[in-house]
């Protein structure tokens, strides 16, 4: 599925067969150790730089009304973000996941952002745009 938006996520999510619990690792680019003027550069452009998970969260569909309202909640945490990312945890025979069933799959966001296989995430930057890592 192409996601155009955010709202594309939500909505995809809610029309699931089983109940889904959405899975959330913000991160913040940063600059890897000993960087060259052409890695500051691209990072000052927006253009490169590491992925380091700042803060990851889970919720219910339904928790989550817009991407406004996620920034919005994100900013009360004091953890600075430039990217997030999401996935999504299916239920079982009717039943949502529960936050403690989200604790491993968040781990695992985790591990995979840190060894840089972004591209099975949707992921979205401040302003919720859409962005693809190839």
């Amino acid at each position: 599925m192409t996601l155009a938006s955010f709202q594309d996520l939500l909505d995809a999510s809610r029309q699931q067969p089983q109940p889904q619990r959405l899975l959330f690792t913000f991160t913040r680019i940063e600059l890897p150790e000993a960087a060259t003027e052409a890695q500051r550069t691209r990072v000052s452009a927006s253009e490169g730089g590491n992925l380091s998970p700042s803060l990851c969260v889970d919720k219910a569909p339904d928790e989550v009304t817009s991407f406004a309202a996620l920034v919005e909640e994100s900013i009360a945490t004091g953890q600075h973000w430039d990217v997030v990312f999401v996935a999504s945890l299916s239920g079982r025979a009717g039943v949502a996941p529960s936050s403690d069933e989200a604790v491993q799959p968040l781990r695992f966001m985790v591990n995979a952002i840190n060894n840089g296989r972004v591209s099975e995430f949707a992921a979205f930057d401040r302003e919720g745009h859409v962005l693809q890592f190839f």
